[in-house]
């Protein structure tokens, strides 16, 4: 793995006893709640390898729970994320999974709120670093660590154009771009990492283009 600074070897500025398993928790729970675009009524999340092990000792339990209220990883009220949770109504049900998996630092989150759900599988792999590997079972690669925008459209000709075409109209830079399918002239996944925030006016526009189904994004 490739470090840009120092910070990104010492970590971030955290609440909680680890990077991986707080801070990286913290901020995979986040994307969910980024990416879901509003609060969720209810919560189940799976721990897999490491994380189904040491969650309570470590905080990544309340760690993901504080994500999902959307606080940072530097927010006090980290530690007491169960208890707002509790009431506010949310419901929150965690399970230990012993499948096996390609990183022990893996949880899957479940969210919703009655009407929608979300399914996200992320990994925490150090320094409070963290990937997206799958969204409503479509695989990506997502660092979480980036503003970023992912539509949902029709697997048509000109649905990746029209939208790489705002964006450049806007002069806003792509960082990164995957774009995945589940059957060909299905519903297919298009993730783009950029170098800064989309404002309310551009995702508008982004909507109204051609063959799109869905925006969510992550702020930076």
């Amino acid at each position: 793995m490739k470090y840009k600074s120092v910070f990104d070897i010492i970590g971030p500025v955290m609440i909680g006893p680890s990077s991986s398993h707080t801070a990286g928790a913290a901020r995979i729970g986040r994307a969910a709640r980024n990416l879901f675009g509003k609060e969720p009524v209810w919560a189940d999340i799976f721990f897999y390898g490491s994380f189904a092990k040491t969650y309570q000792g470590h905080g990544t339990d309340v760690a993901i729970v504080a994500g999902l209220l959307n606080f940072d990883t530097d927010d006090n009220r980290i530690s007491s994320s169960l208890d707002i949770a509790k009431d506010k109504n949310i419901a929150i049900r965690f399970f230990e999974d012993e499948s096996a998996v390609e990183h022990p630092n893996t949880v899957r989150i479940k969210i919703g709120n009655g009407a929608e759900t979300l399914e996200l599988v992320g990994i925490s792999i150090g320094g409070g670093k963290v990937e997206i590997t799958e969204l409503n079972g479509f695989e990506l690669h997502l660092s979480g660590n980036h503003p970023a925008i992912l539509i949902m459209h029709n697997d048509r000709f000109g649905a990746i154009a029209s939208i790489t075409q705002i964006l450049a109209k806007h002069e806003i830079n792509i960082g990164r771009m995957e774009v995945s399918r589940k059957d060909v002239g299905k519903d297919a996944l298009m993730v783009i990492e950029l170098d800064q925030n989309v404002d309310m006016e551009i995702e508008t526009e982004l909507k109204k283009a051609d063959h799109i189904l869905h925006i969510a994004k992550i702020v930076d």
